[in-house]
């Protein structure tokens, strides 16, 4: 009889040739691996050990404490509301807002780099005691100052935890399924949209400890992640695949603390950070607080900011123009593949916060949702992104192309602020809200996160970090933006749109400054109520307009996107060294017109 089996010799050289060519998937080859941060090539070893049932149970524990942290973000922004509203400051609503997204960015590059060096789980950890300490300061304040403190501190947290999350998604994926892998930590979105309502509804008195919780129950359910985690590298570590950092010394060890801090000092561009908080900030939320009941804009207390905000944005570009690693990388800005994504992140957030930040209360007070109809409308918009995004996911995992589908949602979204706008106040504009917020979630699942992997294809995996860190900066960077537009447009037109329904200067200052308590004693359809429904949909009207205008902007930005074939490998390979040499041969080669629609087969 025929002997079919396979000598020895040739399986062990057939299964390390399929090892070879699994490994070769999630370890990007470069001509010196040192020149990798030790937090890439370490999470690059465990990517690669890391089998397809280990893989799953990682990303469905990730799922699980994503779970927590989203539905906190939900009911957090209601609660928010709540209590500004407690301490006789509603309209700083979006001061508050502004704060942490300014906060928020500049967080976001110190992230990517920290994770780089020292490890992504490592940083991860970080990131939740930020987030933890920021919210039992936020549910113990008991001003707005102390709230706002702990806000920041929350933001600090809670963006290093998308973050990190995203990174490692990124570094557990191949490049045509990177958009399912973006998407998990938001899947309890859609979960949430439907049962934030009732949380906020039966807490809604109790915003502390609704607030308060969340410092407990966040950490716990991210411990089966870090369990596994740590298992996977123990396992991996044991089976000698980290054998090549057994030489490994850390810049401690070679260099001592001083040298390390002062290292960390210039490689965090620590300079080039607090110029950008300094400019963003004293620019921004002197906007939200000058206006109200009685205009500021001649006190020194808004004049002064704002000089000194000015002063600091050449400041900070000179920095960034001469700083050793920027927090901005210009270099990078280069492709258009990567500067039009940034657009794109920060016109989505922009336009949003625009007409979004006092969304809730206009549905509350001018369209007479309960806090439960509220929070679920305004939570449609995620939930429908989610679903759509989650199907478009598998369909990219196929096709392997997203930009034609950014293109459409990004023109969807002006079809939405326009529905928006003409349904803007009042009980016959329910339909027309939710019809509208409908829109914004199918287009969102069509552009946000697919503009996001696009960007991670035209990059290479040690720039991954910093190329997905700048895209989620510039959303909070869009994000503070549209919310100090928006609070600068509610301060200085709702109290004159106020001023034309009502005589009694105490009334108006009680409508501007607590509305929740205005419509308690003022119900549905009482003249009183009429009128401030009347100034609301005046205001709203401004903000819809704003909003409108920068949809243009939006959809423009799209066209230049890259439309790079997403393939089976972590990251394409050598991506970014043939891009300038690329970008030349267009210029002197493709039209204009070709140029923005142009399909690349790499």
């Amino acid at each position: 009889m025929a002997d079919n089996s396979i000598p020895i010799q040739q399986q062990q050289s057939t299964a390390s040739a399929s090892e070879v060519e699994e490994k070769s998937k999630w370890v990007e080859e470069v001509a010196d691996p040192e020149e990798k941060g030790y937090g890439v090539r370490k999470i690059e070893v465990l990517s690669a050990y890391f089998t397809t049932g280990p893989r799953l149970l990682f990303f469905f524990f990730m799922f699980l404490g994503a779970y927590c942290y989203d539905l906190d973000a939900r009911i957090r922004n209601v609660y928010q509301t709540q209590a500004t509203s407690s301490y006789q400051k509603h309209s700083l609503l979006t001061t508050v807002n502004v704060l942490r997204s300014v906060i928020g960015a500049a967080a976001q590059p110190t992230y990517a780099k920290l994770s780089n060096v020292y490890g992504r789980m490592e940083i991860f950890t970080v990131a939740i005691m930020f987030y933890v300490v920021g919210t039992i300061i936020e549910s113990q304040a008991y001003d707005v100052q102390r709230f706002a403190g702990g806000a920041i501190l929350y933001e600090i947290g809670y963006t290093g935890m998308v973050l990190t999350l995203a990174l490692i998604g990124g570094d557990f994926s191949l490049m045509n399924w990177r958009l399912l892998s973006i998407f998990v930590p938001f899947i309890p979105s859609a979960i949430n949209s439907w049962i934030s309502g009732d949380v906020t509804q039966h807490m809604v008195e109790k915003w502390s400890w609704g607030i308060g919780m969340w410092a407990i129950i966040t950490p716990v359910a991210f411990l089966p992640l870090y369990v596994l985690f740590y298992y996977q590298y123990w396992r991996a570590k044991k089976a000698g695949h980290f054998d090549q950092f057994n030489s490994y010394q850390s810049d401690y060890q070679k260099h001592g603390l001083v040298k390390v801090l002062i290292d960390l000092f210039w490689k965090l561009d620590i300079i080039g950070i607090i110029l950008f908080i300094a400019f963003m900030a004293l620019i921004l939320v002197p906007l939200t607080l000058a206006g109200g009941v009685q205009k500021k804009w001649d006190q020194a207390h808004i004049i002064a900011p704002l000089v000194v905000g000015f002063c600091c944005i050449p400041a900070f570009l000179y920095w960034e123009s001469v700083a050793k690693q920027p927090i901005i990388p210009f270099r990078m800005l280069k492709d258009r593949g990567v500067w039009a994504a940034m657009i794109v992140a920060v016109m989505v957030t922009l336009v949003y916060a625009i007409q979004g930040d006092y969304l809730y209360t206009v549905l509350v007070v001018s369209v007479n949702e309960s806090v439960k109809s509220a929070t679920r409308i305004i939570s449609l918009r995620g939930f429908l992104s989610i679903i759509v995004g989650l199907i478009f996911s598998f369909i990219v995992a196929k096709l392997r192309r997203v930009k034609p589908f950014i293109v459409t949602g990004t023109c969807l979204w002006m079809v939405a602020m326009g529905i928006m706008y003409h349904f803007r106040g009042g009980e016959s504009s329910h339909s027309g809200i939710i019809g509208a917020m409908v829109l914004l979630g199918i287009a969102g699942g069509l552009f946000t996160h697919p503009t996001e992997v696009s960007l991670q294809a035209c990059v290479n995996h040690d720039h991954m970090a910093t190329a997905t860190s700048m895209y989620l900066a510039f959303r909070s960077i869009g994000s503070s933006v549209g919310s100090s537009i928006s609070g600068a447009i509610w301060t200085q037109t709702l109290p004159k749109f106020l001023h034309k329904q009502f005589n009694d200067p105490q009334m108006i200052k009680s409508i501007y400054g607590d509305p929740m308590t205005f419509i308690k004693k003022f119900k549905w359809g009482s003249p009183q109520r009429e009128a401030v429904v009347e100034a609301y949909r005046q205001t709203q009207r401004i903000l819809l307009i704003t909003s409108l205008c920068m949809t243009f902007i939006f959809i423009l930005s799209s066209l230049f996107l890259r439309d790079k074939k997403l393939e089976s490998v972590q990251t394409l390979k050598n991506v970014e060294e043939s891009e300038n040499e690329q970008e030349e041969a267009e210029r002197k080669s493709t039209p204009f017109w070709k140029k923005i629609f142009q399909v690349e087969t790499r």
